[in-house]
């Protein structure tokens, strides 16, 4: 009895940290897409503003 009860709390302390695992990672991943989107941005507004301020002859 007292293993089985031992192999349980393994598996629910091994599904907690488990889920605090894919948090930490999910939580990189988000924030790695928002950077990736702002500087996206802001390359194609430098690209849009540079475009459009030359002088054409």
């Amino acid at each position: 009895m007292g293993r089985i009860l031992l192999i349980v709390a393994a598996v629910v302390l091994a599904f907690f940290l488990l889920g605090s695992l894919m948090g930490v990672l999910f939580g990189l991943i988000k924030w790695a897409l928002i950077i990736g989107l702002v500087a996206v941005v802001v390359m194609f507004a430098a690209k849009l503003f540079r475009s459009s301020g030359r002088v054409r002859d």
